[in-house]
């Protein structure tokens, strides 16, 4: 057993294709050498029949029988009659079983040897194989009848076995000769065999083949993406769980047209085209999906096609999250576009030569972005959060909004930083949905309020905005929905996720027209002994 996990799958499939024909060539070789005995015999018997017949119906012998010849024209005529038809002996006898003719003189007139003649004696023909008196023969028997039908004799005509065990041994020898020809055609065969199976599995073992198949459904499954591979006639050969999942079907679709499912599809015009398409807006059974199709090309022959796909709402929710500095992007040209225009004027103060006034400018915007600066970093003791809130404060400035972060505010350093990040998903969407949300409205006003206590940390954001709609209230956090146009409805998403994610709680109250709280509770160790 153990040897042949160690064999290679060639070895194996010569010693396999060697091993069959070596026994079907035996096994042949024995019905074959069966058979040419038994027709070797049966031959023998016939020839010797058909002798026995032939000198049976011979004048001489009736007439050398009845007396009309002599004995000696018997012997000659019996002896030449042997000789001519190739069998060993000619033997006559009488009805008394006396012989009249031997191939060795001696014996004339002697009783017959071998006690299988009585038959022949009594008119019957037949084959028999007894011992002489020159050893083991095929005999055959024929009674010699006169023209009136009556019998005066027999004519026995034999063949030694030791003459047919010789020919039956070349026949043998034949046997075996073909025997090793078509071993070395079997050695040659199961090498070229293999040799081709080898090249068909590019060098692979089964081992190497099946862990690649394993590895490579393994990777199907792993990838977000639906995956699905078309042959030469768009008959669908493969298929992954998401393409599945899109596909909005139970059973395999392998072996069924792939335009049943996806009645617009580009791969046959991939195909014929021989040119990819890449990261093209489809429809995919009512979902809108971004598309890869690529033709596959084997040894310069196009053998199919492979589209992938995914739902275009996650590739732009992927995006926004990927792209979360979305939030650290837009607070930063906020802010920077906010010390431009204070540049401006510092610039145009200095061309006046308006000195007092620019210092007193220069105080000015100091001492507030100072104040600003002091009474966030007092309030946050985490760096990266407290730049965050300060950058959306100088975003609400740029967008006319009233943003302030409220006096009870207080926001220990975490035991951990990777909550940072989370906690920048959490805020930053929900600062954003409040931008949005009182962009319409006379009154812009947005406040952010964080405190610590037991072992959590609560952030609470509410704005003056117009409210959620009633009819949103239970979807509000799912993919995709939103309150406004375009391709919007991922931040509230991405809040969840990152809550959920955390362990943490969140709810909203919203009053149409009035506007919108959300509060937001999430676990939050602390370092050291930091009070509440």
């Amino acid at each position: 057993m153990l040897l042949t996990r160690t064999l290679k799958l060639q070895t194996k499939i010569m010693i396999l294709v060697f091993a069959v024909v070596v026994v079907a060539l035996l096994v042949t070789n024995w019905l074959t050498s069966r058979s040419v005995e038994i027709e070797i015999q049966k031959g023998t018997g016939r020839q010797a029949i058909s002798v026995a017949q032939l000198v049976a119906r011979s004048p001489i012998i009736v007439e050398g029988l009845t007396g009309e010849k002599q004995i000696s024209e018997l012997q000659r005529y019996a002896r030449e009659s042997a000789d001519a038809t190739d069998v060993e002996f000619v033997v006559v006898l009488d009805m008394q079983g006396i012989r009249k003719a031997h191939p060795d003189p001696t014996k004339v007139g002697q009783k017959f040897v071998g006690g299988d003649e009585a038959e022949a004696l009594a008119g019957k023909e037949y084959i028999s194989v007894a011992k002489g008196t020159l050893g083991d023969s095929l005999r055959a028997f024929v009674p010699v009848f006169t023209a009136n039908g009556q019998q005066v004799g027999v004519v026995v005509v034999g063949i030694l076995l030791e003459e047919i065990k010789i020919l039956e041994k070349d026949t043998h020898k034949a046997l075996l000769l073909a025997i090793l020809i078509g071993m070395l055609i079997g050695i040659i065969g199961a090498y070229l065999l293999s040799q081709n199976v080898k090249k068909t599995l590019f060098g692979l073992e089964p081992g190497a083949i099946a862990k690649r198949l394993e590895e490579r459904n393994a990777m199907l499954e792993s990838v977000h993406e639906g995956i699905i591979a078309v042959d030469r006639q768009g008959m669908i050969s493969l298929v992954n769980d998401e393409a599945l999942k899109m596909l909005g079907v139970d059973d395999s679709p392998v072996g069924k047209k792939f335009e049943d499912f996806v009645p617009n599809t580009n791969l046959m015009a991939v195909m014929e085209a021989r040119v990819a398409e890449l990261d093209q807006d489809q429809d995919f059974q009512g979902t809108s999906v971004i598309g890869n199709c690529l033709p596959m090309i084997v040894n310069g022959e196009v053998v199919g096609a492979i589209s992938t796909f995914r739902d275009k709402t996650e590739v732009k929710g992927l995006a926004e999250e990927l792209t979360g500095v979305r939030s650290y992007v837009d607070a930063l040209r906020a802010q920077a576009h906010e010390f431009m225009n204070q540049l401006h004027v510092i610039l145009g103060l200095v061309k006046l030569k308006s000195y007092q006034q620019l210092a007193v400018y220069i105080n000015q915007i100091t001492s507030e972005h100072e104040e600003e600066i002091n009474l966030v970093a007092k309030r946050i003791e985490e760096p990266i959060l407290a730049g965050f809130v300060l950058s959306k404060l100088s975003l609400a400035r740029e967008k006319k909004v009233v943003m302030h972060l409220a006096e009870e505010s207080y926001v220990p350093a975490p035991c951990d930083h990777e909550i940072v990040h989370e906690m920048v998903t959490i805020i930053g969407n929900l600062v954003e949905n409040a931008f949005d949300a009182v962009r319409s409205t006379d009154y812009k006003e947005v406040e952010l309020h964080m405190y610590y206590d037991e072992g959590s940390l609560y952030i609470i954001v509410s704005d003056t905005g117009e409210g959620i709609m009633p009819e949103l209230s239970n979807t509000i956090f799912a993919k995709g929905v939103s309150s406004k146009d375009g391709n919007r409805g991922f931040g509230l998403h991405l809040v969840e996720r990152s809550i959920k994610y955390l362990a943490g709680e969140i709810d909203f109250e919203s009053r149409p027209g009035e506007g919108t709280v959300f509060t937001v509770k999430i676990p939050y160790k602390i370092k050291g002994n930091q009070n509440d």
